[in-house]
């Protein structure tokens, strides 16, 4: 089988590939890919995704900028900011994404169901030769049409099919089908799935079954955590065009945008107002052929207070930064304010401000680190808050 080991910031890789190999990349959206002329051959680079991924026989591997656990804990903290935990992730070998997350899946599964696997009641419908539970007197006429049995009955069940082993089972088997997990990784999580052997998958394309945090279920919250990471960030759906994409990816742009819109979104809420994101309520022309969606708006009742833009760059594209500045001139616009902010991973940019000419607007650009702890991290995002905060105060 092909393997393509690139980095995230690696730029272009010479790769070896068929006229059909090279096409299924390229409509997979997974990387990019160009013909390098008078050679014959193709050259390819990610495309914002980082992970492991099968892609028409070809298995791709893409490590992260970042270091795999702060990875992760973005990933957690944008799903679920209250509940997540860095010490959930563990002590984490410094591999690729995928074998760390198998093997923090590994654990954190162990960890749970050391003391039994845990069980619960669930509401089962059914057509039983026995009455258990109650009849269910309208299926029993529309169904039965007046016969005695089966009975159709509703009952409560004690039993390990439940969410949580549902999710912990089906997170496994998905690991389990992806490339560029070990042997000894494999090994793991199997002995791990025998335990979990009565449980249901959930299946293809069906939407996870929801849990509450519970007194009950307290042991099994890291692993269910980790587990919804899985099975948020695998897929077997095409990402664009007619490719199947079996495979862990993370796109690196959407995540730093999760991040920055949970994160901050939570710390100016608790200012006052509310932070909207992916705001759509905005039309930049008054006919409404030009909509407008910020990452994020914080607003005091219905009047907006400030409009943020996160904004992950791989690489300084043409026109950097004046498109990102030109959109955020557009959104003080529409909304009537006079600065906006744009939020860059470190890296090409620094913190700026954009005075506009004319237009008595200025766009404050500021850079958060992701290769900081997750301390630091938070720190920095609550320092942030305060300047947006500074600015939305001193504005006419």
């Amino acid at each position: 089988m092909t393997e393509l080991v690139l980095a995230e910031l690696g730029g272009w890789v010479a790769a070896e590939l068929r006229v059909d190999q090279a096409l299924a990349l390229a409509d997979s959206g997974v990387v990019d890919v160009r013909g390098v002329p008078g050679a014959g051959g193709y050259e390819v680079r990610p495309a914002g995704w980082v992970g492991a991924a099968r892609i028409a026989g070809i298995e791709v591997r893409i490590s992260p900028k970042v270091p795999v656990r702060r990875l992760l804990f973005l990933l957690g903290y944008a799903r679920d900011a209250r509940g997540w935990r860095d010490e959930d992730l563990g002590m984490l070998p410094n591999v690729e994404l995928l074998p760390a997350l198998a093997e923090a899946l590994w654990r954190q599964t162990d960890r749970a169901l050391a003391s039994g696997v845990l069980q619960g009641y669930v509401t089962v419908e059914d057509a039983a030769l026995l009455l258990r539970g109650r009849i269910r007197e309208a299926d029993q006429l529309r169904r039965r049409f007046g016969s005695a049995l089966p009975v159709e009955v509703r009952y409560d069940d004690f039993t390990t099919d439940i969410p949580e082993n549902r999710i912990l089972r089906s997170a496994i088997d998905r690991m389990l089908a992806l490339p560029g997990v070990t042997a000894t990784g494999r090994a793991r999580l199997g002995r791990q799935r025998r335990r979990l052997a009565e449980v249901t998958r959930i299946p293809a394309g069906m939407p996870r079954p929801e849990w509450r945090p519970s007194r009950l279920n307290r042991r099994y919250q890291p692993a269910l955590r980790l587990a919804e990471l899985v099975l948020t960030a695998t897929s077997v759906e095409p990402l664009r065009g007619p490719v199947a994409v079996n495979g862990l990816l993370v796109s690196m742009p959407r995540l730093f945008e999760d991040f920055v819109t949970t994160a901050l979104g939570l710390r100016l809420a608790a200012r006052g107002g509310r932070a909207a994101r992916q705001d759509t309520s905005r039309d930049l022309d008054a006919d409404g052929f030009v909509p407008l969606r910020p990452d994020l708006v914080w607003y005091d009742g219905d009047q907006p207070l400030a409009v943020i833009d996160a904004k992950y760059k791989a690489e300084k594209p043409e026109g950097f930064p004046g498109a990102d500045v030109y959109q955020l001139l557009a959104y003080c616009t529409a909304y009537g304010l006079r600065g906006g902010h744009l939020v860059y991973a470190a890296g090409n940019e620094v913190p700026r401000v954009h005075r506009i000419t004319r237009a008595s607007v200025e766009i404050i650009a500021h850079t958060v680190d992701l290769t900081a702890s997750p301390a630091a991290l938070l720190a920095r995002v609550d320092r942030l808050a305060e300047v947006v905060a500074a600015t939305c105060e001193a504005s006419p």
